[in-house]
């Protein structure tokens, strides 16, 4: 299993920050598009669009249309029958002709949105199959409507999979003792597989002592070969996938005529040939190549990347992000980037595990222009990729923040009453207030520029090595990497932050949050189990266990409410610190026991009396847990002899009928 370390954090969107966050609140802009369920989708602006050239525009429509050509990969590795689902829920709900205030009819339209928030029948977060709100009987009336053309020949298969909870009713199951492949429903594993033999398949093709393994299983569906042996359906142009993979590869060889030098057109062609091929040693040089891409403006990702939607953490999800570089913001990242190996030097971990040599760090802050795939509509603030460990080692990683979506999510959520309810004192929410959206970003920087990066793995140690642990663990390192060094009066030496306890915003912020709030998005009696949730509470829960004997910090009551309370911020940095040095020992001498304890002790339970309260009080404000994003829509200008002059870009298609046209205009016309 590759060391897909999670490239990507997720902001904690039901947070609010009272800060100017620079864009977003500019001028009038309406964020919020629609609210259904346990979801809010907003809007993204793509400022400074306008002040690219043309060429740089038609690099970043043509990117992402590759981009959106995609999409049903997406999908289909979710789920094997996500794509019939939505096919067909998608036709019942455009060819109503009733009321359209029939509870019915209503509950219909907010189980479509589900499934397009979801990439498919369960919940993007928690991995459960979604309830529909309607009954059978009138989904089956409604179906048995439809034209001919609209009607598959399972349509009953169809239907037993929506209603019945007890058929692929987990996407994803990181249940401790289970097998995990048997109990998931994701389609990278063909049904009659077992997590035995997926396993012992990946064991058998190893190269032993291979310092430059490729990223095994991350483009391909297990299945059963005809000698009744494990094998793989490669994702390829004339492979699994072919028919979305070509149009893909179609619009990158329109955007490579508008690459901006050299070094970009390298990668893109390279990621055709990847496409094409199938080869992950042609993804190894396409990454490489891409990370040393340092000069050009635009910049995206695409491919088979992130592998949370795989329980056993081999395949990548298809995902997309096109973007350019925010010039001005950048200059942070770059401060850091550049100062690297003064943060690895100083790391509070053992110096076998320090890399002696940071290699190839490069960190910007993009604006976003597209979302798709595994990044559509939920979204990561933050990359850093790629995922490769020797990768890492030998060549570097390149990081980003995505400023235009933390802007976003901050204007939306302001005066939304969370500091108010669930911050303990007023000091505590004016430092959240002046400080929590600078410290927040300089955390995802941190994050991804260099904890991500940080580290070495030790001679004969596999990447693998954590197995279902590995992206909780990897982002847990890369978290505690950020909280540590945010508290180091270096950054107020950079010009990064001005004030030496601006860091207590993010503190505060980031404990609450692993410790109470997150549990808004857990359904009583359930487990965390999202890699993310999994992280945050790993870490509060220790530092909590550790630090409260010590009075550094507690959980405590008034009014009849628990609040968090932070007693010694410089004890709690120490925590962190202590806390880094055991999991970057777990990473680096592979100590899968030790890690697993880890999670299963600190990041799996909930406290049903706080899980209540939490509950109950959230409830009260009415905010949704979840958020999701509209993409903007980009269109080509011509003049009177058919030249393109300029690409717009256009802010006003809401989520229903985004959706709609995807499905529309980029389906998957088959598998092959």
């Amino acid at each position: 299993m590759p060391a897909l370390a999670g490239a990507a954090i997720l902001m904690n969107s039901v947070m609010s920050s009272c800060v100017e966050s620079g864009e977003a609140n500019s001028e009038e802009f309406e964020y919020v598009v629609d609210r259904f369920a346990d979801v809010e989708i907003l809007r993204y602006r793509v400022p400074g669009f306008e002040d690219l050239s043309l060429d740089q525009k038609q690099l970043v429509y043509w990117l992402t249309e590759a981009a959106l050509a995609g999409r049903d990969m997406m999908w289909d590795q979710n789920c094997r029958h996500n794509l019939p689902v939505r096919n067909l829920v998608e036709a019942v709900y455009t060819g109503w002709d009733g009321k359209k205030n029939d509870p019915q009819y209503q509950a219909l339209e907010v189980y479509l949105k589900q499934l397009w928030m979801g990439n498919g029948i369960h919940h993007h977060y928690s991995m459960d199959k979604f309830t529909p709100g309607f009954s059978r009987e009138f989904f089956e009336k409604q179906v048995s409507s439809l034209p001919a053309d609209k009607k598959p020949d399972n349509v009953d298969e169809l239907i037993e999979v929506i209603f019945n909870p007890a058929v692929e009713a987990k996407r994803v199951n990181q249940a401790d003792g289970a097998d995990l492949v048997q109990t998931s429903a994701t389609n990278i594993y063909a049904p009659g597989l077992s997590q035995k033999e997926v396993e012992e398949y990946y064991n058998s093709i190893k190269v032993t002592g291979d310092t430059m393994p490729v990223s095994y299983g991350l483009n391909s569906r297990k299945v059963r070969g005809a000698d009744g042996k494990v094998t793989e359906d490669v994702y390829r142009a004339d492979g699994l996938y072919g028919p979305a993979i070509k149009r893909v590869v179609g619009n990158l060889e329109k955007a490579l005529a508008f690459a901006e030098n050299d070094s970009q057109k390298a990668v893109i062609a390279k990621l055709i040939k990847y496409f094409n091929t199938g080869d992950l040693r042609d993804w190894d040089e396409y990454s490489i190549l891409w990370l040393g891409d340092t000069d050009s403006r635009v910049d995206f990702i695409n491919g088979f990347i992130e592998s949370y939607g795989d329980p056993l953490g081999l395949t990548g999800a298809y995902e997309s992000i096109v973007n350019f570089k925010n010039n001005e913001a950048s200059h942070r990242t770059e401060v850091l980037s550049a100062d690297a190996q003064w943060f690895e030097d100083r790391s509070p971990v053992d110096p076998r595990f320090r890399k002696a040599e940071v290699k190839g760090v490069s960190a910007k802050v993009i604006t976003a222009a597209i979302l798709s795939g595994d990044a559509y509509p939920a979204t990561p603030i933050g990359i850093n990729l790629p995922n490769a460990d020797w990768i890492r080692a030998a060549h570097g990683s390149k990081s980003v923040t995505i400023e235009n979506i933390t802007a976003a999510y901050d204007a939306a959520s302001q005066g939304n009453g969370f500091n108010d309810e669930f911050v303990i004192d007023e000091p505590t929410r004016e430092l959240m207030e002046k400080y929590l959206f600078v410290t927040d970003n300089l955390h995802t920087d941190l994050h991804e520029c260099l904890g991500h990066g940080s580290g070495q793995l030790l001679p004969g140690v596999e990447a693998d090595a954590l197995k279902a642990h590995a992206s909780t663990l990897e982002e847990t390192r890369a978290d505690l990497f950020a909280l540590y060094y945010l508290a180091d009066p270096h950054l107020v030496e950079l010009g990064l932050l001005d004030d030496p306890e601006a860091y207590k915003a993010e503190y505060y912020k980031y404990l609450l949050n692993g410790l109470m709030t997150q549990l808004v998005r857990i359904e009583p009696g359930k487990d965390v189990e999202e890699a993310h949730m999994r992280n945050r509470q790993i870490i509060s829960k220790w530092v909590l266990e550790h630090g409260a004997p010590h009075n550094v910090l507690a959980l405590v009551h008034k009014d009849g409410k628990t609040y968090l309370q932070v007693n010694d911020y410089e004890a709690l940095r120490q925590l962190f610190g202590s806390l880094l040095g055991e999991v970057q020992r777990i990473k680096s001498e592979g100590d899968y026991a030790a890690g697993a304890k880890l999670v299963e002790n600190y990041g799996v339970k909930v406290d049903p009396a706080l899980h209540a309260e939490v509950l109950e009080r959230y409830g009260n404000l009415d905010i949704a847990p979840y958020r999701g994003f509209v993409n903007p829509v980009y269109t080509q200008v011509l003049d009177d002899k058919g030249n393109v002059v300029d690409i717009k870009v256009d802010y006003t298609e809401n989520y229903i009928d985004q959706n709609l046209r995807y499905s529309r205009d980029y389906a998957m016309q088959g598998l092959r």
